[in-house]
């Protein structure tokens, strides 16, 4: 019968239930107990009862015996009571379910709607807001799925490829910067920080009670003081190179065309002889879009590349290092007082520069890419892998020589 040892399940099929069926009927022509025939083949004794007057009942609509339900040459009678024993579907008839108008309203509702809202949540409070029907969310669903119904999605937005490095771009430390805002609740600062993109060095930090172009400011000014860029901000200001036929020198061209926003005439004004100091890369937030932060980079020579909105890996440097920071310090975000976060964020800028070996760098420190020396570092470590395994080679060899 397909059963294993122990306690017949809740739902077996019809066939097991006409077999138990005759194994309790010969065990009471044996003269065994209902009871004691049920408690054997471990199944309730009122289930049996049921079954058996299931079986007797289909038996008596064809007119024969119940007993000729398990007995070959009768077709009919196994037919009729495996009909009455099998299990009715999960799921019945709830007096609540729904009337046949509301599932037509809904059909309705969507054809005339579908278009428009793309949600069967928002099709459930149309139906409602029209007077049309009233149901929950779940049931347009349901409803909809059981007509074959889909409704369609947002159309996509269209694709926007990620901005092409410029061309007068030289890909070196102290070339390519980014910077981004993060928050620490618990103290309830933000903190901007400003990131070599070649190197990965992590240049400056600046804590603040606000998030605005002000920040962006002043921590651009300590991170050009930290890499010694001012001296050369100052001789662009102080040694523009000849006027053109408009009478504006170079680099005031340069200065103008940053400030425009144009890339067309910041190509211009590169082919005119005047290079960007740097060039700065960031999301998309009021600070970063901002006129005033515009006008202080483009004073300073700065040039600044936008990622695209909703894809923060066109901006992955900026965005991993905090990651790392809160993920490797994570006591940073418990600091309550702004002074003790802003003295960590130093003691931790330093570490991760100077001692935290960098992954994407080759594992290397972002100081010694900084510095020109992570490639002797990576130089000698692939010398010093070539020799050890040559030692070992060696001294493999020489032990198989020395074998008897």
């Amino acid at each position: 019968m397909g059963l294993t040892t122990g306690p017949v399940p809740a739902r077996v099929d019809a066939s097991v239930k006409v077999g138990l069926l005759a194994l309790v009927d010969y065990a009471v022509a044996a003269g065994w107990p209902r009871r004691r025939a049920c408690h054997l083949l471990q199944v309730e004794t009122d289930r049996v009862g049921r079954w058996a007057a299931l079986r007797d009942a289909a038996a008596h609509w064809v007119g024969a015996d119940p007993r000729e339900a398990d007995e070959e040459g009768h077709d009919a009678v196994t037919a009729a009571v495996l009909a009455a024993l099998t299990d009715a579907a999960s799921g019945g008839r709830p007096v609540h379910g729904l009337l046949p108008e509301e599932e037509a309203a809904i059909v309705e509702v969507y054809q005339a709607w579908g278009e428009v809202d793309r949600s069967h949540r928002k099709l459930a409070h149309r139906g409602s807001r029209l007077d049309l029907v009233y149901v929950s969310e779940s049931t347009v669903r349901r409803v909809l799925a059981g007509h074959g119904l889909v409704l369609k999605g947002p159309a996509p937005r269209p694709r926007r490829d990620r901005s092409p490095w410029p061309a007068w771009l030289e890909w070196k430390p102290r070339r390519v910067w980014g910077y981004d805002f993060t928050h620490f609740t618990r103290a309830r600062r933000v903190a901007v920080a400003v990131i070599d993109i070649v190197s990965r060095k992590w240049i400056t930090t600046l804590v603040s009670a606000e998030e605005s172009s002000t920040q962006v400011e002043v921590c651009f000014l300590d991170a050009l003081r930290a890499e010694g860029l001012m001296e050369l901000l100052d001789a662009h200001d102080t040694h523009d190179c000849g006027p053109g036929a408009d009478g504006v020198g170079c680099y005031e061209r340069l200065r103008q065309a940053l400030l425009s926003g144009t890339p067309e005439r910041l190509t211009e004004a590169v082919d005119a002889g005047a290079i960007p100091l740097l060039l700065t890369i960031s999301d998309n937030g009021p600070q970063m879009r901002s006129h005033t932060t515009r006008e202080f980079l483009a004073g300073a020579y700065i040039a600044q590349q936008f990622g695209r909105p909703a894809t923060p890996t066109d901006q992955a440097w900026i965005e991993t290092l905090f990651g790392h920071i809160k993920g490797e310090w994570p006591h940073l975000e418990a600091i309550v007082d702004p002074a003790a976060l802003q003295a960590e964020l130093e003691r931790v800028r330093t570490e991760y520069n100077t001692v935290r070996l960098h992954a994407a760098l080759g594992y290397v420190t972002p100081e010694d890419e900084h510095e020109g020396r992570a490639e002797a570092i990576r130089r000698r470590r692939d010398i010093g892998l070539a020799l050890a395994r040559q030692r070992r080679l060696d001294y493999r060899r020489a032990q198989q020589e020395h074998q008897p």
